[in-house]
């Protein structure tokens, strides 16, 4: 009755173990081109929207010139470096938010949340030249309310998939929810220098 209790162990053949050898080795390797895969993929999904948004602030500051600011500037008003550095930074967590949606297949099951994302770059991107170099003072408000739209419309998609993702997205909106409060004003001070 004892010895039904017993189990035998036995030790793996030496065959066997290179093969098991093998097997982790292949694992590593894939796992290590798929990391290389990822890291492409992170480094487009950030700097694709991120060249877009500097290209289209060089062009909205270029055409738009570089005046002498007068000293009559409420201290609230950022510079103008400032305000022409923090839309490429938005794009860039913007790129990355959705980066991190994408490689967990949110944009398949939610295809929404893909439509979000490229309207509220589309607004991003349009938004300097046609506010600065075009002087659009009128359109900042509809554009900075469609940019809001557009990355709310992304951060209540993103959560589903990724809360962390919908996180990074916050920053963005209290950005262009200062640029619409601010609106008028703060174009005309850029862009007509009152």
């Amino acid at each position: 009755m004892a010895s039904n209790n017993l189990k035998h162990r036995l030790t793996p053949h030496p065959d066997t173990a290179a093969k098991d050898n093998g097997m982790i080795g292949d694992k590593r390797q894939k796992r290590k081109v798929m990391a290389k895969r990822g890291l492409k993929s992170l480094t487009i999904a950030v700097t694709l929207p991120f060249s877009l948004t500097v290209l289209s602030a060089c062009i909205g500051s270029s055409i738009a010139g570089d005046h002498s600011l007068s000293t009559r500037r409420p201290f609230w008003f950022p510079p103008s470096w400032a305000l022409h550095f923090t839309c490429p930074a938005i794009s860039f967590l913007m790129g990355l938010a959705a980066w991190m949606v994408w490689a967990e297949g949110g944009f398949h099951r939610n295809p929404m949340a893909l439509l979000f994302y490229f309207t509220q770059l589309l607004f991003a991107v349009l938004w300097d030249p046609l506010v600065f170099a075009a002087g659009a003072t009128r359109l900042n408000l509809m554009l900075c309310l469609g940019l809001f739209v557009s990355q709310y419309g992304c951060m209540r998609a993103f959560r589903s998939v990724n809360p962390i993702a919908a996180d990074l997205i916050k920053p963005c909106l209290a950005w262009v929810a200062f640029l619409s409060i601010v609106g008028r004003r703060f174009v005309l001070f850029y862009v007509v220098r009152i």
